[in-house]
């Protein structure tokens, strides 16, 4: 083998391990963008439960305090006939 071939050959396998440093730091970021995209994504979810959560309060709240408010009603309605029968006689 000729000094030039051993030149070119020494050229081409230091061009090709550049090619797969570049490579590999290009995997590198990619895996990095992906991990903080998980992070994220996980962050996201944790909100949407802790919004679920909170909504479903609210309902069970909402459903706690309509025997109060249907009662609190029926005590105006039953004031009104009242007022209404004193009223006719």
């Amino acid at each position: 083998m000729t000094n030039e071939e051993l030149q070119q050959l020494v050229e081409s396998n230091a061009r090709t391990a550049q090619a797969m440093l570049d490579a590999m730091t290009e995997a590198r970021f990619e895996r990095q963008e992906l991990r903080e995209g998980m992070i994220n994504l996980q962050s996201a979810v944790e909100k949407l439960a802790n919004i679920q959560e909170g909504v479903t309060k609210l309902l069970v709240s909402l459903d706690n305090d309509r025997p109060t408010i249907l009662r609190k009603l029926n005590t105006i309605e039953n004031k009104v006939d009242r007022l209404l029968e004193q009223e006719q006689e």
